[in-house]
């Protein structure tokens, strides 16, 4: 049944409107009657091309600008797959990252290499006091403790003195021991070098060697030595000027070490704290921390070497005596020297005592002497240094080398001696001021350990 208006009870206009639209799509949108179509009128819209949503184009919205009015248009960025956006916009460099780190990083490379180009230079221009201020702090590594022994039952000024004459008796009492030993057995090397001469030529005249030298070509050899140094006498006398100059300097170099050196041990506390003081105070911490354990780090190598050095010396005396070689104390002495040059110290010990073995007792003892060394090195490298200096000196054994060879073209031996405390010194603050990052893992540990574990799951 239908109400008045015609609509049936319990529905409204909605549905029969929505129904409406859907018959006829025509319909204004207020609802009112569709007018019925002309007999033989073609329908609305009938004589354009029908289109679809997907053939239909889409255009575009605007793209505005910044400051443009609301009419203006600009062209879509076109966007390329994978590429990143610039942090700085269309201004910012086109350099891409990877170059601009590394030019950062380049730059400052420089700087720090100019840096350490600056101070080699100058420390070649005051090379004496840079050795003289060198010797005065291995003085006072090696003598410190004796002297704080002393200044617990003598006063402060007292001990210091004892201990520099005490270190000063020790090495004149070794030279003076090596001068009496080579005096006293001179008479005897005279005639066991004369026998090892003549030894080694019959050996180059009728030995298994492939070549032959006889006494005619040595003997011309030596006349044509003597021809040249009478040529180049003048040469030779300035540079004997010239070493007696160095001599010189030499002494006063010891000179000034010592005279530093008694102030380090008298009043080396009060002056650190002077100079502690002139820092701001919020630096202050860093700087001591940092300079302690440099200190700590030079003080163990120096005693540690001086150590390991007399060992050395006494291994090889007692040795080159018990095989007989002359000149037992000096030999000695220079592998106690050779044992301050890191690498290299030895092999040119070993060296010299194999010459003097060879010109006194033959060629036999001569090996007997390489061997010996050789072994008495070994005892050095793999007992004593890590024995005495533990882990106040942790160098690898490439940055050794590496460091004597740098010291040695820049500044000869000198530099071999000094190369390697220092670069211990500056790796040992570095590793005290820096933050130290979890590490990674060695991957052929990991393989291996991967590998052990799947064995013992497969047995």
């Amino acid at each position: 049944m239908a109400d008045g208006d015609g609509r049936r009870p319990g529905h409204d206009g909605a549905f029969d409107r929505a129904l409406q639209r859907v018959l006829h799509p025509g319909r204004a949108a207020t609802g009112g009657p569709v007018p019925s179509p002309r007999p033989g009128a073609r329908p609305a819209g009938a004589d354009r091309p029908a289109t679809t949503t997907l053939e239909r184009p889409q255009e575009r919205p605007p793209v505005r600008t910044v400051g443009a009015g609301p009419a203006s248009r600009a062209p879509a960025v076109r966007r390329v797959a994978g590429q990143r956006p610039r942090p700085g916009g269309e201004n910012a460099s086109a350099a891409p990252g990877w170059l601009v780190v590394m030019a950062a990083v380049g730059w400052r490379l420089l700087v720090v290499a100019a840096a350490v180009a600056l101070v080699f230079y100058l420390t070649a221009q005051v090379q004496l006091l840079f050795v003289a201020l060198f010797l005065a702090l291995v003085f006072t590594a090696v003598l410190r403790p004796f002297v704080d022994l002393l200044a617990r039952v003598l006063p402060r000024w007292l001990a210091t003195a004892l201990g520099l004459l005490s270190g000063f008796a020790f090495f004149a009492g070794l030279l003076a021991y090596v001068a009496y030993s080579v005096a006293s057995q001179w008479t005897d090397l005279e005639r066991q070098f004369s026998q090892g001469l003549e030894e080694i030529t019959r050996f180059l005249e009728d030995g298994s060697l492939p070549f032959q030298i006889s006494r005619e070509q040595l003997a011309g050899w030596v006349d044509e030595g003597q021809v040249w140094v009478q040529e180049h006498a003048g040469e030779l006398a300035s540079q004997a000027a010239e070493r007696a100059g160095s001599v010189v300097e030499v002494f006063t170099g010891l000179a000034l070490a010592i005279f530093c050196a008694v102030f380090f041990l008298a009043r080396g506390a009060t002056m650190w704290t002077w100079f502690l003081n002139q820092l701001p105070q919020r630096v202050r911490g860093t700087w001591k921390d940092a300079a302690g354990s440099g200190w700590d780090t030079f003080s163990g190598y120096t005693r540690g070497i001086v150590f390991v050095a007399l060992s050395d010396g006494a291994l090889a005396f007692v040795f080159l005596s018990i095989v007989g070689v002359p000149l037992a104390a000096p030999l000695a002495v220079v592998v106690f020297i050779g044992a301050f040059i890191p690498l290299i110290g030895a092999p040119l010990a070993m060296v010299i005592a194999m010459i003097v073995a060879l010109a006194a007792n033959g060629f036999w003892s001569a090996v007997a002497v390489g061997v010996g060394i050789a072994l008495i090195g070994q005892i050095e490298g793999h007992v004593l240094q890590p024995l005495i200096m533990g882990k106040q000196v942790r160098l690898h054994p490439l940055m050794v080398a590496i460091a004597v060879t740098a010291g040695t073209l820049t500044a000869g031996i000198l530099g071999a001696v000094v190369a390697v405390p220092l670069v211990a010194v500056a790796w040992a603050i570095f590793s005290r001021l820096r933050t130290v990052d979890p590490p990674m893992e060695d991957e052929e540990q990991v393989e291996a350990d991967e590998e052990a574990g799947v064995e013992v799951g497969l047995s």
